[in-house]
């Protein structure tokens, strides 16, 4: 079994900054991909951005500029900083990653999420 665990959300003012961060734990073999995925209220889930094992990202266009994913691979960790954070920003931020538990089983999992609110 795989678990995701999520920790950093909080409220914040606008212009304000958090870090969030998601800790893979349990059995498998690598973690090709992890990522940070968001949902508002009465709004479609929706990638935030995304980091390969080899550090490459891709962001959301919202988001460009404001934030920046980072993995620390020994530790199984992809990390979010949010800088420069707007209303439109609180939301539901969910943790995201491809998990290999061998060479031919490769799951997605979610972390269970952590709220961020931009508001003053």
């Amino acid at each position: 079994q795989v678990q995701l665990v999520e920790s950093g959300g909080g409220l914040v003012q606008p212009g304000g900054s958090l870090r969030l961060s998601c800790a893979a734990s349990g059995s498998f073999w690598r973690i090709p991909a992890m990522g940070w995925y968001r949902q508002a209220p009465g709004k479609q889930r929706e990638l935030v951005a995304r980091v390969t094992s080899g550090g490459s990202t891709n962001y959301a266009d919202s988001v460009k500029g404001r934030f920046t994913a980072s993995r620390d691979n020994a530790k199984n960790t992809v990390y979010l900083q949010m800088n420069s954070l707007k209303a439109e920003d609180t939301a539901v931020y969910y943790c995201n990653a491809d998990v290999a538990r061998s060479f031919s089983d490769m799951r997605g999992y979610w972390g269970q999420g952590t709220q961020v609110t931009v508001s003053s």
